[in-house]
């Protein structure tokens, strides 16, 4: 077994979920052999989304509703055309099209109706806490100023407790596709206007651009006192999660799904907890799994890996936490129990204090 120097620490003396089904209790889920579809879903479970990109809540109305607003021209001419172009091929082709469809967020109002339409539908969907990013370069680099973007986002998470029965924390998400100037320039920005930001994360396009070139950038996020999370293991390989965690000390893994190539890999994150952000319906649309019969979350939970679902970009990519837990219901015959592991696993991983999280596991019926 490699040496690593990161040990995970989410649960803070809360008890840790068992990595193997009681004897009583079903089996982790499997893919179902022949079985017929559900006709229902079952009752919602109160969730923590843990994976979710807040300009990845966009749908196309309300792009046509902040376009118009902002007398900005679409290259779309109606909402058909639009939706015609959710059909990727790689991350890159969906990243092309989020970040055009950027343009429409000019002010800070249409950021705060952004993740007011968010937060409407994931109380819908059960979600009851909720870390959202939001990628500052992205709104910086088309003239969008830093306190625009980040004060329309949290002017709505500021009260959405009490509006949507739903606790939040700002996550600001670097380019892994830009410079590590680009990221230190932008945080130390964030830092000195005292920014409401709970961490920092890293997306975008992941192949080509491994953990390793942001060591400073995540060096400076711990100084300061910042949680830290990175996409790794989407497209990039299973050593990109190695270098997040040893390279950048990251509590968190965005997708992960790749670390099944590893057994080794595997191995040390189930001995550490490290939790593991997953998106299926997401790894569908862009391509990274096949189908969603071929999703490795079966073989992660038996294997006793920390995974939680999530949504990503649900606008893109057909699907709210709701939604992903009905198609894996559906498609892989996913269990009541590994529901349950589920929705505590992503309260447990998630970055809520420890009252919060009782909260949340008293209400799922755990403790």
């Amino acid at each position: 077994m490699r040496a690593y120097p990161y040990r995970m620490e989410t649960y803070d003396g809360a008890p840790e979920p068992s990595t193997e089904p009681d004897a009583e209790q079903p089996d982790a889920a499997q893919p179902a052999a022949e079985e017929p579809a559900a006709e229902e879903p079952s009752k919602l479970l109160p969730v923590a989304e843990l994976h979710l990109h807040i300009e990845g809540t966009l749908e196309p109305e309300l792009i046509f509703a902040l376009a118009e607003r902002n007398g900005i021209q679409l290259p779309y001419a109606d909402l058909d055309e639009l939706r015609a172009r959710y059909e990727f091929t790689d991350l890159q082709s969906f990243l092309d099209l989020y970040y055009a469809n950027m343009a429409v967020l000019q002010t800070e109002q249409d950021f705060a109706d952004m993740t007011r339409a968010y937060l409407v539908r994931a109380a819908v969907a059960g979600v009851r806490h909720a870390e959202i990013m939001v990628d500052p370069q992205a709104h910086v680099s088309r003239g969008v100023p830093l306190e625009t973007c980040v004060n329309g986002v949290a002017s709505v998470l500021a009260n959405s407790l009490e509006e949507f029965g739903i606790s939040t924390l700002l996550i600001a998400a670097f380019l892994r596709d830009l410079s590590e100037e680009s990221a230190l320039e932008v945080l130390e920005q964030l830092l000195a206007m005292n920014a409401p930001i709970a961490g920092i994360g890293l997306d975008s396009a992941e192949v080509g651009n491994p953990p390793a070139k942001f060591e400073r950038l995540f060096a400076r996020a711990k100084e300061a006192g910042l949680r830290r999370i990175a996409h790794a293991g989407e497209e990039g390989p299973p050593s990109y999660i190695i270098d997040a965690l040893e390279l950048l000390d990251v509590e968190r893994i965005d997708h992960g799904i790749r670390c099944m190539e590893d057994p080794e890999l595997v191995e040390h994150l189930v001995e550490e907890r490290v939790p593991l952000t997953v998106c299926p319906l997401s790894n569908v649309r862009l391509r990274t799994v096949d189908t969603l019969a071929d999703h490795p979350l079966p073989a992660m939970l038996a294997a006793g890996l920390n995974v939680s679902v999530n949504s990503d970009d649900p606008a893109y990519f057909g699907g709210y936490v709701d939604d992903n837990f009905v198609q894996l219901e559906t498609v892989l015959g996913l269990s009541e129990f590994d529901r349950v592991r589920l929705a505590s696993n992503s309260i447990r991983s998630s970055f809520a204090d420890e009252d919060r999280k009782a909260e949340l596991l008293a209400e799922l019926g755990h403790s």
